[in-house]
């Protein structure tokens, strides 16, 4: 039996404090002008995918004795000893990764917002998303400039397509 999302083993002034942070975050996002002066639209691309994402197993498989040695990373390692409890899949053991743990094809590599991501560098990337702004939700890579950060956000906006990352690096060096 599923505990409900509701029980919680933190104070409550904790959670009172999150749910409120991300109400802010929400109405950021759906605001008509946003904090950064570029201009955004209330109604954006709806994506196309109508079936719900389910993952089979959102847990990571951790690799066998990784909590026991600081040397021993979590990524999973396939256990290949011969007397390896792990690779013999004895009963209560940490569990293998297994073609039958694969998420449904048709909604495999979507994020929750029903988009899939598409990594964008620079202005002329984002023009490939033109046709497909509903399957497809650009996300600005890591090293671009802030300057053309804003310039993507904007042809962005122009184009309808979904940017994920859209208020990344642009908030902070508005404070500055």
């Amino acid at each position: 039996m599923r505990k409900s999302s509701c029980v919680t083993n933190e104070p409550m002034g904790l959670v009172d404090r999150r749910k409120r942070a991300f109400i802010n975050r929400l109405f950021l996002l759906y605001q008509t002008q946003s904090p950064l002066g570029v201009a955004t639209r209330n109604k954006m691309a709806v994506p196309l995918l109508s079936k719900k994402i389910i993952k089979k197993r959102v847990k990571k498989f951790k690799r066998h004795e990784s909590d026991r040695y600081a040397s021993l990373k979590t990524n999973w390692r396939r256990p290949k000893g011969i007397d390896s409890r792990v690779r013999r899949k004895f009963k209560g053991c940490t569990l293998m990764p297994n073609i039958g743990y694969g998420s449904d094809k048709k909604t495999r590599h979507y994020l929750p917002n029903g988009f899939k991501k598409f990594v964008v560098h620079n202005v002329s990337e984002l023009e490939v998303l033109m046709m497909h702004n509903r399957t497809y939700c650009a996300e600005i890579a890591h090293n671009v400039s802030t300057k053309k950060r804003k310039e993507i956000v904007e042809r962005a906006a122009q184009l309808d397509v979904v940017v994920t990352n859209k208020l990344a690096r642009l908030r902070s060096q508005e404070d500055e």
